[in-house]
């Protein structure tokens, strides 16, 4: 055989398993946001909530703009938070520990199409509550539309990278699945408190601001209310970007150095 036949049979192969790798994690994003919607707990938590928290503080803060220029933003960047380190900490315990993860590695379904399936999903949801976040925020709280919308998507793709990273690497510290809910709540709970979702974090004493400096949903925040509220671009948040950025390098050397497939028992 000639070698540009060798070279042809080669792409053929190659443009095969491109489209068979591509074709199995479609159908296992379809399949993961099938499961989410069929789980009452996961919807809530992870459409719902976020929505139910704009409400109530858009009534609290009713006429009072300065506040709903603070929430609208704040809860934006809480949902990137809960839609992906919250849900693939979770998920990913859950999967290790049932033994799921080990199993789907002897089944002909690639394992990274299986993972690009999960990340999908949370990169989906992600998409969906902030554009509902928007939409809210437009229409019921007098927020303008986004002045500057490349910086507003660059944050929010710089957040996905950020939580999602942090969450697989989180996961690899639970040591099983009853126990994720503290470990999960003691990371998200504090971070959001402190990072001014819902304040104004200008207001909070020195101590408690320079912690929420050293977190990235505030520096995803501050973000997003620029591109939100001020029409600010990348320019005017280049130190935010780069920290979520140098948060998302660390994230990902940790997901990706401490992954296992088995649970701690099967060591």
């Amino acid at each position: 055989m000639s070698e540009h036949a060798l070279n042809a049979v080669r792409t053929g192969t190659e443009s095969r398993r491109r489209s068979s790798w591509a074709g199995a994690a479609w159908r296992q994003y379809r399949l993961e946001r099938r499961m989410f919607w069929r789980n009452p707990t996961a919807a809530f938590f992870g459409f719902l909530l976020p929505l139910l928290l704009l409400a109530m503080f858009g009534a609290v803060f009713a006429g009072e703009q300065d506040q709903l220029d603070v929430v609208v933003p704040g809860i934006a960047g809480m949902s990137v938070m809960s839609a992906t380190f919250v849900a693939l900490a979770y998920n990913l315990t859950f999967l290790r520990e049932r033994g799921i993860l080990k199993r789907l590695r002897g089944t002909p379904l690639p394992s990274s199409a299986y993972l690009a399936g999960i990340a999908a999903n949370a990169i989906a949801n992600t998409v969906l509550q902030v554009a509902v976040v928007l939409l809210a925020g437009r229409l019921f709280f007098g927020i303008a539309w986004p002045g500057d919308w490349f910086a507003l998507l660059v944050f929010l793709a710089a957040g996905v990278i950020c939580f999602a990273s942090l969450g697989v690497a989180l996961s690899h510290g639970i040591p099983n699945s009853e126990s994720a809910p503290a470990y999960v709540n003691a990371v998200f709970l504090p971070m959001i408190m402190l990072a001014g979702v819902f304040f104004d974090d200008e207001d909070a004493p020195a101590v408690l601001r320079d912690l929420a400096e050293a977190m990235p949903l505030k520096h995803l925040i501050d973000g997003l209310s620029g591109a939100m509220v001020n029409g600010e671009g990348l320019a005017d948040h280049g130190v935010a970007l780069l920290a979520l950025g140098l948060w998302a390098a660390a994230g990902i050397v940790l997901a990706v150095r401490g992954f296992s497939w088995s649970s701690r028992g099967d060591g």
